[in-house]
């Protein structure tokens, strides 16, 4: 479903084909169908599996090379399997990690392409490897050494290096529920090697009884998302739509990809976290800070409050990003004396910023640069840098900055 929204976004069914063929896989083991989900059109990414006829597939479109779409794992329901049961067919050869290693090390993939796609089987099997006891090195994955993985995975690291994308934010993951049926017998939905992917990561489960995240889709979401949450501020360029294989009679079964640039200073989403405190050792709220910050907080601050009985006390707010408010609520707890926090989502606005050096008569100063849509709002000489060149040079922190600023001026003009 990820390539089948990609391809239909502008991707190059062509190019990956291309890319697919460094690996010896030939250009019709993949094509493309436009389908209907519930009455949306979408690309299909299809491939012809390695358990599959010649024939199956001599249905393919290959008028539509520029309509596309991509795959998830095969479902469907067993004969006698309750109405939430789901079957994974992956027949046919299953390659080992260093297997399809090697082959990535032989393809047409980027240097940068080919390490992330090995990075990516390498942590889909230390998932398997974790789930069922036992060492990478002995995993013969189903799912991952099956050719419909492979090139899920492999066409994956290439579509998303043609579009170029500099950052990547996903919605928390609808994992769907029932059971599925595996080489290793029925387990529930999420299945465990999809579970230990999206550790970490926001899911919920909505009234669609199937699966609807495989290990491989929670793989490819969970390396590449740098944020979960709502749809970033962008000038939306182009949307394109990955169908799956089951048409589920009440939703789209359908993975939509929107591709824009970003909007720059426009609202991002955080989450703010808070907690009161009134009976901590003060100690320990700078210890509690630097530990906040290491672990991702983009803010933390105090303010002094009056509590219950009238009592002095703390209210600690941090601000963060979205996926992170469970790791900095587990620090609050384990490092404070605090009982309990609440959060909530809030958006805020920011001025794209970035680190200059400038050479001044006392030595170099880095200075944080501020704008908006190209100008420049604000400039600000790093004060440590300052403080640094006043000892140095025998000079009060105040000439240093203004020193400083005058270089930066004289430096634009």
């Amino acid at each position: 479903m990820i390539l089948g929204a990609l391809i239909d976004a502008g991707v190059s069914l062509a190019s990956l084909r291309s890319a697919l063929g460094s690996l010896a896989i030939e250009p019709d083991v993949v094509w493309t169908e436009r389908v209907i989900r519930a009455g949306l059109s979408a690309t299909k990414f299809c491939v012809r599996g390695e358990d599959v006829p010649d024939h199956a597939h001599d249905h393919r479109d290959h008028d539509h090379g520029d309509h596309h779409h991509h795959h998830e794992h095969p479902h469907t329901h067993a004969p006698g399997a309750g109405a939430h049961e789901t079957v994974h067919h992956h027949d046919g050869p299953h390659r080992t990690i260093a297997e399809i290693h090697h082959l990535i090390n032989g393809s047409a993939l980027s240097p940068g392409g080919k390490e992330r796609a090995k990075g990516l089987f390498q942590r889909l099997g230390e998932a398997e490897a974790a789930v069922h006891g036992i060492p990478v090195e002995r995993v013969h994955l189903h799912e991952v050494g099956a050719l419909d993985s492979i090139i899920d995975i492999v066409g994956a690291v290439h579509a998303i290096e043609a579009i170029g994308a500099d950052r990547v934010v996903a919605s928390p993951l609808n994992v769907g529920s029932g059971t599925i049926r595996s080489a290793h017998g029925v387990y529930p939905v999420p299945a465990p090697a999809t579970a230990r992917l999206l550790e970490g990561v926001p899911i919920y489960s909505g009234p669609q009884a199937v699966e609807l995240v495989t290990p491989t889709g929670a793989l490819l979401v969970t390396s590449y998302a740098q944020a979960f949450g709502p749809v970033p501020a962008m000038r939306l360029d182009t949307v394109g739509y990955g169908a799956g294989s089951r048409d589920l009679p009440d939703t789209p079964n359908v993975l939509r990809v929107m591709i824009g640039e970003d909007g720059g200073g426009a609202a991002q989403s955080v989450v703010v976290i808070e907690a009161e405190i009134d009976d901590m050792n003060p100690q320990i709220f700078g210890v509690l800070m630097d530990q906040l910050l290491a672990a991702g907080a983009l803010d933390v601050f105090y303010t002094p409050i009056q509590m219950k009985k009238n009592r002095p006390g703390t209210l600690l707010t941090i601000v963060a990003a979205p996926d992170s408010r469970e790791r900095l609520a587990t620090i609050v707890f384990r490092e404070s004396t605090t009982i309990g926090i609440r959060y909530r989502d809030m958006q805020r606005e920011v001025l794209d910023r970035e680190v200059v050096t400038v050479e001044t008569p006392l030595g170099p100063v880095r200075f944080k640069v501020a704008r908006r849509e190209g100008s420049v709002l604000n400039i600000s000489p790093e004060f440590d840098d300052c403080v640094r060149l006043a000892a140095a040079h025998g000079r009060p922190v105040k000439d240093v900055q203004a020193l400083a600023l005058r270089a930066y001026a004289d430096r634009q003009s």
